[in-house]
């Protein structure tokens, strides 16, 4: 495996999934991890594979049966090898293509309330590239050519031909990302305010809007900004800097919503991500819990669960289990101990 502090780890886990109790710094988040690589190729801690790899190795395997179909991946120097039931796989698409959906819940997430734009954009990015393998696809080109543009602009000299072809694809891409975060937005919007509801057990109207950096017309803004740029030396205006608008009873929730209902609100759109990728994708999600439910009252912790897709599995990571009386539906889950990177079941 060769995997962050893992040097191998074989894990059977019951259909309804794994409690992994233990105290901090001992592997428990790296194997939901590990998971989310294996399932996404994508992990929600770092953008870069090289990574995720042990200290000492020269690179890490993950493989694992979810959804009855063995998939594997090994990343090396040479690059990345993707197999799925012993057939390899030619690209990141093709290997995504029948693979399984996730939702990654954390305490991190409140900072999509409180925090920058960034993680905002992220959670539209980790939903879209999902559902639509166009949105993937734009997205990544969109980076690439985003990258380069800025190279050029850092460089001092005068490359406006070459600027220019970059911007066309950052026109083509970003505008298809544009299109396509406005129409989650608008799907999520009811499914948040619904789940914001059920979480919190009041009537607390809840609104999500789309805001886009550039308005609606990507090509005449990137044309209007381009002396600041220049001046800059850095892409000012594109989907790379857009933000999610999220509004408690008509206010700003970074700056009014208290800390439970801020908390409360980061569920909400963890869930409603869920729902959606089971409309759209025509999956049930697998849900990767990352020590949330000690940070939970019992009120919220059992709405958590009852909103919950029952079918769903569900892998929970915690430093201790004394909330889990409290909580029903979880009884056909596995509990597992890890501790310094070795992971033994509980009966």
């Amino acid at each position: 495996m060769d995997f962050r502090c893992f040097g191998s780890l074989d894990l059977e886990v019951p259909p309804g999934g794994a409690i992994l109790t233990g105290d901090n710094a001992q592997g428990k988040t790296s194997i939901l991890e590990a998971l989310c690589v294996l399932v996404r190729l994508q992990s929600p801690r770092t953008h870069r594979m090289t990574t995720l790899t042990r200290q000492g190795a020269t690179g890490f395997g993950i493989a694992g049966d979810p959804w009855q179909i063995e998939r594997k991946i090994v990343h090396a120097r040479d690059g990345l090898t993707l197999t799925a039931d012993e057939e390899p796989r030619a690209s990141r698409t093709e290997y995504l293509a029948d693979g399984g959906l996730i939702v990654w819940m954390g305490n991190e997430d409140l900072e999509l309330i409180r925090g920058p734009g960034e993680g905002r954009r992220r959670y539209l990015d980790f939903l879209g590239a999902q559902i639509d393998p166009a949105y993937r696809r734009s997205w990544s080109r969109y980076r690439r050519a985003l990258r380069a543009k800025n190279l050029l602009l850092k460089d001092g000299r005068p490359r406006d031909a070459e600027i220019l072809s970059y911007e066309e694809i950052l026109v083509e891409h970003g505008t298809v990302l544009m299109e396509a975060r406005s129409r989650l937005v608008e799907e999520l919007a009811p499914l948040a305010s619904e789940a914001q509801r059920a979480v919190s057990g009041k009537n607390e109207p809840l609104t999500l809007k789309y805001l886009p950096a550039s308005g609606p017309d990507l090509r005449e803004s990137i044309l209007q900004a381009r002396e600041r740029e220049t001046r800059l030396r850095q892409s000012v205006v594109g989907p790379h800097r857009d933000d999610l608008d999220l509004r408690l009873h008509g206010m700003p929730a970074a700056d009014y919503a208290s800390e439970g209902q801020q908390r409360t609100l980061a569920l909400a759109l963890k869930l409603a991500q869920g729902k959606l990728l089971e409309q759209r994708g025509g999956k049930t999600p697998v849900y990767l819990m990352d020590d949330i439910f000690g940070e939970l009252d019992p009120g919220r912790r059992n709405a958590l669960m009852n909103h919950l897709p029952q079918n769903a599995q569900k892998w929970i990571t915690t430093t201790h289990l004394d909330w889990l009386k409290e909580t029903p539906g979880l009884g056909s889950i596995g509990r597992f101990r890890v501790h310094e990177g070795a992971v033994t079941e509980v009966k």
